[in-house]
């Protein structure tokens, strides 16, 4: 017996009336929706509920399954310590799980349990459940700093150990939406926010977990989420099944986006293997780089595994065996920078030499990161500048930031910043930022260089 069916909901304190106090009422159809969800969930009259909460503890390279026989918690930090629940856990669906884990070195496990109480993006969903007559055993797993597809991984596993056991199965993703809806809510607005509940709204609504699966990590970061990757382990759960998905409500009148929905299993669907599909989709990608980039990536890959340097490289064209040339490789995971080192001048003997020396530089000695993991590796995107000679400038009116990158000079001391940055649009944010990373002050005057790169990906 596999999962049976899945539901997204939000936790907010402020739905129970004992913290709410009557603001609650402002939410009432999420509060409705909930029972809606949690009264769809007692149809299939689960053994187990396994929850998956942003709030519990989280680690960079590994899920943590809560541990033990039963937990505790109540919603004391939010003026209501009157109002507890306690759950028993199952430990034979936890135990399965920690050893299919290991079977398959998949980083997950009971080990490091930071907080045994009760957090409140699981409390919420189990206080309406214990409200709507629901009893059953609980597992309770957080989410983990590694790729999306991992995520995914998770749910799959979720979904081999409930067959495993025979164990009628069921999920909630628990998880809120963008917390950047309103310049007057707690943290503020975004422009991202709105945007990021929209999509994501949709993608429940419609059970478009592949969307999920490449959902943009900046949109996400900046509009300040917490559900998006509970939902991606609920998908993976889902892999592989036909899924009619109701989106029930959604609002966010305090400027937190919530939504609720419904996730009903009507069958098989292979087509909907959504992790082998991205997989493919990254390895046509890498394929696809060019040899500058491939390098780069060979260099990492080798090194993060070995400690060394690649002893041998694949054929190369004579212009990277022959030129010289300061290069940097720059490192993204997620949409996020990783790693970025390079020279402004060459000091190696070629152009791969070059590209091999940053490319170890930027995953292992880049100060602003820790060196990179093996468990990173299938993420990372690359990309190489090679730089043409840097030519001095007499006023900012002959920068350009996505033509040209710029070095700011000060005595000894020297900027530099590539051009065509994400979120970089003028000279003006281009000489601060190089400033910056010179360790020149904001007023200090500077002696101006621009220079032209080649970008490989």
């Amino acid at each position: 017996m596999s999962i049976s069916a899945a539901v997204a909901v939000p936790h907010p304190p402020i739905i129970l009336p004992e913290v709410g106090k009557g603001e609650e009422q402002k939410i009432i159809n999420t509060i409705s929706a909930y029972w809606q969800a949690m009264n769809f969930l007692k149809d299939y009259a689960p053994e187990t509920i396994i929850i998956i909460s942003p709030h519990t503890t989280v680690y960079a390279d590994y899920f943590h399954i809560s541990p033990g026989t039963v937990a505790h918690g109540d919603f004391a930090r939010f003026n209501a310590p009157q109002v507890t629940e306690t759950v028993e856990y199952d430990t034979e669906f936890v135990q399965t799980l920690e050893q299919v884990c290991v079977e398959q070195n998949f980083p997950c496990g009971t080990k490091g349990e930071q907080m045994p109480e009760l957090d409140h993006g699981t409390l919420i969903p189990l206080h309406f459940w214990h409200q709507a007559g629901g009893k059953c055993k609980i597992v309770r797993i957080g989410l983990s700093g590694l790729s999306l597809l991992h995520h995914y991984k998770l749910g799959q596993l979720l979904n081999e150990v409930a067959e495993k056991l025979n164990r009628r199965t069921v999920i909630i993703a628990s998880g809120d939406l963008s917390h950047k809806l309103l310049a007057e809510g707690p943290y503020g607005f975004a422009a991202e926010g709105p945007e990021f509940d929209k999509k994501i709204t949709q993608m429940l609504g419609n059970a478009d977990f592949s969307a999920m699966l490449e959902m943009s990590p900046r949109l996400c970061d900046a509009a300040g989420e917490c559900g998006h990757r509970s939902f991606v382990i609920m998908s993976g759960a889902l892999d592989c099944k036909a899924v009619k998905a109701d989106l029930l409500s959604y609002e966010g009148p305090f400027g937190v986006g919530y939504g609720v929905a419904t996730f009903k299993i009507t069958g098989e669907d292979t087509t909907r293997n959504f992790g082998v599909q991205l997989a493919a989709k990254q390895q046509k990608q890498r394929e696809s780089e060019d040899i500058y980039v491939q390098l780069a990536r060979r260099t990492v890959e080798y090194f993060v595994q070995t400690g060394l340097t690649p002893p041998d490289v694949p054929p190369l064209p004579q212009e990277m065996l022959l030129e010289r040339a300061g290069a940097f490789v720059s490192l993204k995971k997620r949409g996020q920078l990783r790693g970025c080192i390079g020279t402004i001048a060459p000091v190696q003997a070629s152009l791969a030499l070059e590209i091999m020396r940053n490319a170890v530089s930027a995953c292992s000695q880049d100060p602003r990161f820790l060196p990179v993991r093996v468990d990173e590796l299938s993420e990372l995107v690359y990309s190489v500048d090679v730089l043409k000679p840097a030519e001095p400038v007499n006023s900012i009116e002959e920068l350009d930031a996505k033509k040209y990158g710029v070095i700011v000079e000060n005595g000894g001391r020297r900027g530099l910043l590539l051009p065509d940055i994400e979120g970089v649009e003028t000279p003006e944010e281009q000489i601060a930022i190089a400033k910056q990373k010179g360790g020149i002050l904001p007023h200090e005057e500077v002696q101006l260089f621009r220079f032209e790169v080649i970008r490989h990906k």
